[in-house]
């Protein structure tokens, strides 16, 4: 029996990338997984294909659409009866460089803040009985190292994350001690967005990070399930998974 036997997991954005990745481990530990999707059916299936045990689903819902997280809540309480963990994964974002503020248009902006801030807090809002049941919520925002340098793949992304670590620690004061909730902050993570990265950038990233790599989709998920199965007694905080990459810029600014 794993560790979160008995346990109901959501994922959203879990399609592909670090999202299959965190459904895939909590499902080994022995979860059962509700994966979500915006419009990514093909890679939801792909992803329940991959699951370990039996019981997962998925279920299609975007983020910004609240009435349809309403609406996968109530299916949860139906069919489940549970939910005990919320993984806020989904996101989106697009290269632009930081100068360019013209290329930064309203849309786009407001897109990049709807999804990444107003989704994970609708997440929340629409689970929140559920994850509050048996007084063992979890609620885990999958964020960035992007929120603490301000050195992401545009401005308003850099701003969402730094938000979402901000809204996680007042979510976590407000929902305890029936839920906690935690950020897990990825360095730039080796997925297929940053594969579109130019070389030059990638090798740059990697010689910045005192462990001298970029952090695997499975590095992330590894976080989300420490978070999870051992750090019980911790809430509001945000877990790095950067390789020290904070370190080497210090180390530039002070050698």
């Amino acid at each position: 029996m794993g560790k979160l036997a008995g346990k109901v997991a959501l994922v959203t954005g879990a399609s592909r990338g670090i999202g299959r990745a965190i459904a895939q481990i909590l499902s080994e530990a022995g979860a059962q997984i509700l994966v979500v999707h915006r419009d990514s059916a093909a890679g939801a299936e792909e992803t329940l294909r991959g699951l370990s045990g039996k019981g997962h689903r998925v279920i299609q819902a975007s983020v910004i659409d609240s009435d349809a997280l309403r609406a996968a809540a109530a299916s949860a309480a139906q069919i489940e009866g549970r939910l005990d963990i919320l993984v806020n994964n989904a996101g989106t974002s697009k290269v632009v460089p930081h100068r360019d503020l013209e290329a930064l248009d309203d849309e786009l902006f407001d897109l990049v803040m709807c999804t990444n801030v107003r989704g994970a807090f609708a997440a929340v809002r629409a689970f929140q009985s559920l994850l509050a049941k048996d007084g063992e919520g979890l609620v885990v925002n999958i964020s960035s190292l992007a929120a603490r340098m301000a050195n992401g793949s545009n401005v308003a992304y850099c701003a969402s994350k730094a938000a979402m670590d901000n809204m996680t620690m007042s979510l976590a004061r407000a929902l305890a001690p029936e839920i906690r909730v935690m950020s897990v902050a990825p360095g730039l993570v080796d997925t297929e967005f940053t594969r579109g990265w130019s070389a030059e950038v990638r090798e740059r990233m990697i010689a910045d990070t005192p462990l001298g790599q970029l952090a695997g989709v499975n590095d992330v998920a590894e976080a989300v399930l420490a978070v999870a199965t051992s750090l019980r007694m911790t809430t509001g905080a945000v877990i790095p998974v950067d390789g020290g990459r904070p370190l080497g810029t210090q180390k530039k600014v002070h050698t």
